[in-house]
């Protein structure tokens, strides 16, 4: 399938900026199962610099720079990618315990990388609680994919999706305590419980596609990889309780939020502002 992406951003200030600097991530990864085909990126006012660079994971980030005074700073992204979905497989067989010993144990180039995703991250930390919450659904000698599934399909059920009930700063634990929040909140859920059971766990940023059956679809959208040894990494959204399997577009992973926020930046005077966000993620063609 090939998706026409198309995601902005606008900052409304109450007095005029002097100057900004952003960075920007919003470049789809090409990766097998993913293309990007086209991208278009205008942003207004016009900049007086762009610097591209790959960060740590490999994601594309643009640097851009404003002078021009202005009180709206707007970002548009144009994306055009084919995915093609996974082909089915059964799940590895090996149990959770299994898996988080041959990852501590980093007997493979594999291993050894996904063992960054085990430790604290700074929205994401583990804690007892986390691990308590998830130790229902770790039990003895499951496969470690059977037990994600129901992890997954937990979170799903037991929280509410609800839109502007938490911010970035809310703490993990108390989105455990208050049982709702958005997908950003949820997939940090997961990726705390799994790093409480010393399993390594990523944050995925990116869209989905627009349908009102998808939660989350109208704007940034995160969801989970988390990894199996011998098989590599495995995805899941527990907003939606699914495995990614062609309507997700991944643009960037990081720890957690914090690495791969779209647009983040500095702003020269501008009083109070706000921010608006509209993501469309929509068919072009069968490939």
């Amino acid at each position: 399938m090939i998706y026409s992406a198309t995601h902005i951003t606008r900052h409304l200030y109450e007095s005029p900026v002097s100057r900004s600097i952003n960075e920007l991530r919003l470049t789809p990864r090409s990766l097998p199962g993913q293309q990007l085909r086209e991208l278009k990126i205008h942003v207004e006012p016009e900049p007086v610099s762009w610097h591209r660079r790959r960060d740590y994971f490999g994601n594309e980030a643009i640097a851009i720079t404003v002078y021009e005074p202005h009180d709206r700073f707007v970002i548009r992204s144009e994306s055009v990618v084919e995915v093609s979905p996974p082909v089915p497989a059964a799940d590895p067989a090996i149990s959770w315990e299994a898996a988080r010993d041959r990852l501590a144990a980093q007997t493979d180039q594999g291993s050894a990388k996904a063992m960054e995703f085990v430790f604290d991250s700074p929205f994401v930390a583990a804690s007892s609680e986390l691990a308590d919450y998830a130790r229902p659904t770790f039990t003895p000698g499951r496969p470690l994919v059977e037990a994600l599934r129901e992890l997954t399909q937990r979170i799903h059920t037991e929280f509410q999706y609800k839109p502007k009930s938490t911010s970035i700063d809310m703490p993990l634990l108390e989105v455990l305590r208050n049982r709702r929040g958005v997908c950003q909140d949820f997939a940090h859920l997961m990726i705390g419980a799994l790093r409480s059971l010393r399993l390594p766990a990523r944050y995925n940023s990116g869209y989905l596609r627009s349908s009102p059956s998808n939660q989350g679809a109208e704007a940034s959208h995160a969801w989970v990889s988390a990894y199996v040894p011998g098989s590599g990494w495995f995805s899941f959204d527990p907003t939606n309780n699914v495995m990614p399997c062609g309507d997700h577009l991944i643009v960037a992973w990081g720890r957690d939020y914090g690495d791969v926020p779209p647009v983040k930046g500095v702003a020269v005077g501008g009083g109070e502002h706000s921010v608006e966000v509209e993501v469309s993620v929509v068919p072009l063609e069968q490939p």
